[in-house]
């Protein structure tokens, strides 16, 4: 118990190590770390909430070098030494990781990572400003496949330092020539592959805010595949390595020659698809009644008029013959009841004559005293007489 005392009274400490074992039990809020000093050769047990490691700085896993803050506890019952933590911070890469990732959390919530603010890459670039070493890998492998894909291109190098406390005012400084010269299209960052220090100029603010700001299109190829310095984030286009930059900026004049051969193949076997089914439609156009007798329409209507018109000439006829029979009706009884045929029968018609030429019907024998002038007419004529009086 003497000794849990005095332990106890130690208060916090902090302590360095490495990770051995870390145990993160389900259903639990506690998780079981063994942390190791490599020069002592010793490990030392702690135990700490499960929050805190799962918002560790850094991502915790087996051999992470941290430092971390707690209270030391003795358990007299098995005579145990372990420690309670309650802050983790991470030592050497791991801060510098740490440093990385709140520097990637400001610029991304600055907008600098925005997807819609990154610019194309021309499709065939006048002129290619590459930012690398001197002599390097990776300058030898953009410009080795590039040339082998178009033997055309232009380079503008710029040789700068990509490691160490020079590379970043060096690069900076030379994307601003390049984003400066009118005859360059695209620039691109590169550097092979190293270790985490190595690359730490690539994930500078300085640098990032320098790529955000030109107005050429920057393309970063640092590191190998699984290496993502936050100047990738920034860049218009990331590429996983120097060769797959020089693939990305360079079209390959064989693989365009032969799109272009297919596309010409495709068009044409498109357009004689086009015709053949034109032609084809015109078929069926022709093969159509109205269109193979086209005068057939107006034979069938020609001679439906000149039926309708044998049929009205016939009613007319008939009409005209039927009128014709009823005026013959009719005359020939007028004929019958007029006075002409009266007189033919041997009647006449005797009018009195006034000595002004108006003559008048004689009705009886008072209308025609003796000396009245008479006009007798008969069916063939009239001829004047004079009254002698009556009998």
């Amino acid at each position: 118990m003497m000794v849990k005392d005095w332990i106890e009274k130690l208060g916090t400490v902090w302590v360095e190590g490495q990770i051995a074992q870390l145990s993160l039990r389900p259903n639990t809020s506690t998780a079981f770390i063994t942390l190791r000093d490599p020069a002592a050769d010793m490990s030392l047990s702690v135990t700490c909430p499960r929050d805190l490691v799962m918002n560790a700085p850094v991502k915790l896993s087996e051999g992470t070098q941290v430092i971390m803050l707690g209270r030391p506890n003795f358990f007299v019952g098995r005579g145990t030494f372990s420690l309670r933590v309650n802050q983790i911070r991470a030592v050497g890469v791991g801060e510098l990781l740490a440093r990385i990732d709140r520097l990637r959390k400001l610029l991304d919530a600055e907008g600098l990572f925005d997807t819609r603010l990154k610019r194309p890459i021309p499709f065939l670039p006048n002129t290619i400003g590459l930012i690398t070493g001197r002599a390097s890998a990776a300058e030898r492998d953009v410009m080795t496949v590039a040339a082998g894909r178009w033997p055309a291109v232009r380079f503008a190098v710029r040789n700068t330092a990509v490691q160490g406390s020079n590379a970043v005012p060096q690069i900076v400084e030379a994307l601003r020539e390049l984003d400066a010269d009118p005859a360059v299209d695209v620039i691109v960052v590169a550097r092979g592959g190293g270790s985490v220090e190595d690359l730490l100029p690539f994930s500078d603010e300085t640098l990032c805010r320098a790529i955000s700001a030109c107005t050429t299109p920057v393309v970063s190829a640092v590191g190998h595949e699984p290496d993502n310095p936050l100047c990738d984030l920034v860049a218009d286009v990331r590429a996983a390595t120097p060769t797959d930059a020089a693939k990305r900026i360079v079209p390959d004049t064989a693989a365009e020659q032969a799109l272009v051969l297919d596309l010409r193949r495709r068009s044409a076997q498109a357009l004689r698809n086009w015709v053949h089914r034109e032609q084809h439609h015109l078929s069926q156009l022709r093969s159509r009644p109205v269109l193979a007798q086209p005068l057939a329409a107006l034979t069938t209507r020609a001679d439906e008029i000149h039926r309708a018109r044998a049929a009205a000439r016939r009613d007319i006829r008939r009409l005209v013959t039927a009128e014709s029979e009823r005026v013959g009706h009719l005359s020939a009884r007028l004929s019958t009841l007029g006075p002409a045929a009266t007189l033919a029968r041997g009647y006449a018609v005797v009018q009195a004559v006034t000595a002004v030429g108006e003559a008048a019907v004689v009705h009886t024998v008072a209308d025609a005293p003796a000396g009245t002038r008479l006009r007798v007419r008969v069916s063939d004529g009239a001829v004047m007489a004079v009254s002698e009086g009556s009998q």
